[in-house]
């Protein structure tokens, strides 16, 4: 599939469905793209669309599954966007470090197709903000979902969810006051089982 160049080839690249409740247009948004006039268009749609489907099946769909409502706060991002992020300090890391991640339609470093959304749980928000235990939910996919990365943001617990060919499995917090690595292979909390973190957090939002 070429880069759309019409509304109407945008469009069907838009009702490409990844998965029983996602539409590739559900992660084309982007306010860097509104703001400042970019694109947010795959230059690779079929990549893009490969990577998102897994990304989409074997995570965001097993969580709204259990969780209910999932949130979009931001996915795809091309390779303009997440520059001019970059650069003017809006949230986003280096292209290099973002192929396979943000950057969907790119293979990382490593030549592995990879895919990321920042979402929110809707369900898990209201005990968040009661309790500022983020770590339940993560805890929860680290035990239950084949993830990548997660990186967990402080408002409404929005956390980035990382699919890629080869997970590194890490989990990492920009919540005070436990900023920094939660987990990692390696770490003596990485293996097994952790039902006691996310006890509370099920009990409470089911």
């Amino acid at each position: 599939m070429r880069q759309p160049k019409s509304v109407k080839s945008l469009e069907d690249l838009g009702r490409v469905r990844l998965s029983e409740n996602f539409f590739l247009r559900d992660f084309l948004y982007s306010e860097i793209a509104i703001i400042h006039g970019f694109q947010n268009i795959p230059d690779d749609p079929d990549l893009a669309i490969a990577a998102g489907k897994v990304l989409c099946e074997t995570l965001l769909e097993p969580l709204q599954a259990r969780f209910g409502k999932i949130s979009i706060r931001s996915a795809y991002r091309s390779p303009e966007v997440n520059q001019f992020g970059n650069l003017n300090k809006l949230n986003c890391g280096r292209n290099e470090t973002n192929f396979g991640g943000h950057i969907w339609d790119r293979r990382n470093t490593e030549g592995q197709m990879g895919a990321t959304a920042c979402i929110v749980v809707n369900r898990f928000v209201p005990y968040y903000e009661r309790t500022g235990d983020w770590e339940a939910m993560a805890w929860w996919v680290h035990d239950h979902l084949p993830y990548s990365e997660m990186e967990f943001f402080p408002r409404l617990a929005a956390f980035n969810l990382s699919w890629q060919e080869e997970p590194s499995r890490t989990i990492y917090s920009f919540i005070p006051p436990r900023r920094g690595r939660l987990t990692a292979p390696g770490k003596p909390n990485w293996a097994g089982r952790h039902d006691a973190a996310y006890a509370a957090m099920l009990g409470e939002i089911g």
